[in-house]
């Protein structure tokens, strides 16, 4: 073996070593600083470095923000809901820019946060004044006796308001029309008393009602022909005689909503139970369950099936009391005919009429008391009388129905408002459908898109006041009068959007909803602390912890 040449060989290969270590090390010297020279030439080039954030609000605008994010996240990640999907979004209304969000661009079910675009909506394109008429129709004059030949209809518009009676001669009731026609000299229809609907084209039920909310008052169907609300209240009492089953109530004076009462006497102290059901096409409510002597009573608001037929029957007790007789039979009719056979009332005499109060009445009870039906009449009025500005092809064998003619427009609303509408699907107009999805963005947006309306000011009063009224009598009574705002609940989704105002005079436009929530804890005590946050902006209170307090509402 040569020594030499072993000992050349090595030496060379630890020269190269060398030298590729060596030229790696310039290599790295060389592409430092090129990349940093690059960095700084943008920062020169316009786009200045950020400084540092500091964690203090007092030291400006980006410092409460991103003190306000962290203090938000952490309420929301550190609580027992932190599992339940949250979306918020919060804008400056002085110039637009977006203050907090989160998730704000996901779909999330609204539940009542949807009145705020019926409402909103209504109210910037039918008017703060609008008013639905209802009408009593007949083919012709009274004769001489006061006899209307024919048959006598009762003819609804849409009026969320009509009552059976009222003490105010100004609110539109059945009674008030039964007056109003006895002053006429009417004394007896030969025909017919037809309770008729057919103003409204479509369902009287929202797209994706669950079916076990029909029965309840918050179900009711949205008739043309509406009147107490399209509900009757039940109330179960003990007997007051002993050993009787307890009594079953409804306020129903004309026999049209019955109940079959399988109530029976439990021992004394026993916790009373009771069972209540209205079959979808009926109005017979079973009642069954126990009552205890001397338990205290307790009461239920169920739906009317059919309320057309149940208007035409308490406008036939109306029109007896001021004994105007009727000799055809109480009878309803619909818009599920061809459309030539449909009531033309221009072809008929109108007899009397009364009128609903405006809009902005309607709007304001509908909002603070959260009431589903007044939202879906709104809806469906709004199509009918303002269904052209979103006048499409129909489907092939159906007619498009008022309530998807309403929500038609309400799109064009919010694309002509800036408000991004492909990616938000809706169903009805009170929020109580499951398919109903928007983004809190939407929704904050189409708040400040009503805020550059002629009707802002009408539509804000409209919602609830923070600890004074309406569904927010009970909550944020820190800053009460501060925030004005619609609440929604369905089971497992809570929603809170509206107007505050921050304690240094901003005004903020915000939506939080809260979907999938199945922790112990309601999230409606979590969404009052954000909103709390965000009224102290930027000057955010200490940190500390708060008083656990259950608060429900819708």
């Amino acid at each position: 073996m040569n020594i030499n040449s072993s000992y050349s060989r090595v030496r060379r290969l630890v020269v190269k070593s060398f030298l590729i270590i060596l030229l790696a090390l310039l290599a790295f010297l060389l592409v430092r600083p090129l990349g940093t020279g690059t960095a700084k030439d943008k920062v020169q080039k316009g786009q200045p470095k950020r400084p540092a954030v500091s964690k203090e609000p007092a030291r400006g605008q980006s410092a409460g923000l991103e003190n306000l994010a962290e203090r938000i996240d952490k309420a929301i990640d550190g609580s027992e809901l932190a599992a339940a999907r949250w979306g918020i979004c919060v804008i400056s209304m002085s110039d637009g820019s977006v203050v907090y969000q989160r998730n704000s661009d996901r779909l999330f079910t609204p539940a009542s946060n949807m009145k705020i675009y019926t409402t909103g909506v209504a109210l910037d394109l039918l008017g703060a004044d609008y008013r639905w008429r209802t009408s009593v129709y007949a083919n012709g004059q009274p004769d001489a006796t006061g006899r209307v030949q024919g048959d006598l209809i009762l003819y609804g518009r849409g009026a969320p308001d009509l009552v059976a009676r009222s003490k105010d001669e100004n609110h539109g009731s059945l009674a008030k029309l039964a007056d109003d026609l006895y002053a006429r000299g009417i004394r007896h229809v030969t025909g017919n008393l037809i309770g008729d609907e057919s103003y409204f084209h479509g369902d009287l039920l929202g797209d994706g009602w669950q079916w076990t909310d029909l029965q309840w008052y918050f179900g009711a169907e949205a008739s043309a022909l509406s009147v107490n609300g399209n509900e009757v209240d039940v109330n179960f009492v003990p007997s007051s005689k002993g050993g009787e089953s307890p009594v079953v109530r409804v306020s129903d004076p004309t026999g049209y909503v019955t109940a079959e009462n399988r109530m029976a006497v439990a021992k004394s102290g026993v916790r009373p139970t009771i069972g209540v059901h209205r079959g979808l096409s009926d109005n017979t409510i079973e009642v069954w369950g126990e009552f205890a002597p001397g338990t205290k009573g307790f009461g239920a608001r169920l739906a009317v099936h059919n309320p057309a037929l149940w208007a035409a029957k308490l406008f036939l007790d109306a029109l007896k009391a001021r004994s105007i007789t009727v000799g055809g039979q109480t009878l309803a009719r619909n818009s599920r005919v061809p459309k030539s056979q449909r009531l033309n009332p221009t072809h008929l005499i109108e007899l009397a009429s009364v009128s609903s109060q405006p809009l902005s009445e309607i709007a304001r009870k509908t909002n603070k008391e959260s009431i589903n039906l007044n939202a879906e009449l709104i809806l469906r009025t709004l199509g009918r009388e303002r269904g052209e500005m979103a006048a499409l092809p129909e489907a092939a064998g159906r007619e498009r129905g008022d309530d998807e003619a309403g929500l038609a427009v309400i799109r064009v609303w919010l694309a002509r408002a800036g408000v991004a509408t492909s990616q938000i699907a809706l169903h009805d107009g009170s929020g109580l459908s499951r398919l109903d999805l928007v983004t809190p963005e939407s929704s904050a947006r189409l708040l400040l898109a009503i805020s550059k309306t002629a009707s802002a000011s009408v539509f804000k009063d409209s919602l609830p006041i923070s600890g004074r009224d309406g569904t927010l009598g009970g909550r944020l009574k820190t800053i009460i009068d501060r925030v004005s705002a619609k609440t929604g609940s369905l089971t497992y989704d809570n929603s809170l959007s509206g107007y505050l105002t921050t304690a240094k005079g901003g005004h903020l436009a915000f939506s939080i909803m809260c979907n999938d929530q199945i922790a112990r804890r309601n999230s409606t005590e979590l969404m009052d602390q954000i909103v709390v946050l965000l009224a102290s902006f930027p000057d955010l209170p200490p940190e500390k912890p708060q008083k656990a307090e259950q608060i429900s509402g819708d």
